[in-house]
């Protein structure tokens, strides 16, 4: 269980990050842009995928391309959203968006639901529901901000694991070879962005926001790397991983938003804490996962 730990940590390192840019006023397009280097060197390393077995031929080319936009694109909606409603939503967010790949299992690729699997869904709609910040701020578009990329995030996260799971079924090309691809789609994405800004005069070059950008990279990627070890240290009892994990997050974010940011939540949202904890269990449990 040490590596669900580390990449409990890791994972919230990074809305840390996210969250001190923020405060500190550091570029977040930049130190999201940044953070894309670092993942494929990182990814080059620990993995050593066999670049030469990439292909544009089998039907992934379309998936990179939309994965290689929606990595750094819902990276600034998260950083958003922890700005507007803080990390503990976001972390509910993000962590409550495995029910989509669910609900897509039933209705695109036909697998029977459990009962099991309608009420943790359920649940976990109520938790998403619960922990948003629905009266963020008097401030019009601060209200709506409070709302909206929590739902953001529910929906493109789940969207982006469907998404690689697809991927994952292309068995000609490795996974870890096509996750270095999106990677780089990504890093390249974000750089014409950030390139464009700064020809614009949109916001001038940050030369602080590449340590914080690699820091983000490697806290990131160490997220990954623990979750893939802790699966296959635990190869029997997958359910026990994934329910340690995403509680944990949701648990360890609830205590550094409300201890170290002071971020308010109302009966409403704790109440969301606790729904998205028991969906999750519930989802845990259920053997399709």
């Amino acid at each position: 269980m040490i590596f669900v730990f580390f990449s409990i940590v890791c994972s919230v390192l990074v809305s840390i990050i996210l969250k001190l840019a923020k405060r500190y006023e550091i570029s977040t397009n930049q130190i999201i842009a940044w953070n894309y280097p670092m993942a494929v060197i990182l990814n080059l390393i620990f993995y050593k995928p066999q670049i030469q077995q990439i292909s544009f031929n089998t039907g992934n080319t379309s998936l990179y391309l939309v994965l290689g936009f929606l990595l750094p694109a819902l990276f600034l909606a998260i950083a958003a959203a922890i700005k507007y409603t803080g990390i503990v939503r976001t972390d509910i967010a993000q962590r409550t968006s495995i029910f989509i790949p669910l609900i897509a299992a039933f209705l695109i690729f036909h697998e029977d639901p459990t009962i099991q699997s309608i009420i943790g869904i359920a649940v976990g709609i109520a938790a998403i529901i619960c922990s948003i910040r629905w009266n963020a701020s008097s401030n019009a578009n601060s209200g709506k901000a409070g709302w909206l990329y929590p739902l953001i995030i529910f929906f493109g996260m789940g969207l982006i694991d469907i998404l690689f799971k697809q991927i994952a079924q292309h068995k000609e090309v490795p996974y870890t070879a096509s996750v270095l691809c999106v990677f780089i789609i990504a890093m390249v994405i974000s750089f014409i962005y950030i390139g464009a800004r700064i020809y614009r005069g949109s916001e001038k070059f940050s030369l602080v926001s590449i340590f914080w950008g690699l820091l983000l990279g490697a806290f990131n990627f160490g997220n990954i790397l623990f979750y893939m070890k802790a699966h296959r240290a635990i190869p029997d009892n997958p359910s026990v991983v994934f329910s340690a994990m995403n509680i944990g997050v949701i648990a360890l974010g609830a205590v550094v938003g409300l201890y170290l940011f002071k971020e308010k939540l109302s009966v409403l949202n704790k109440v969301g804490i606790l729904l998205a904890i028991i969906s999750i269990l519930i989802i845990a449990g259920n053997e399709s996962i």
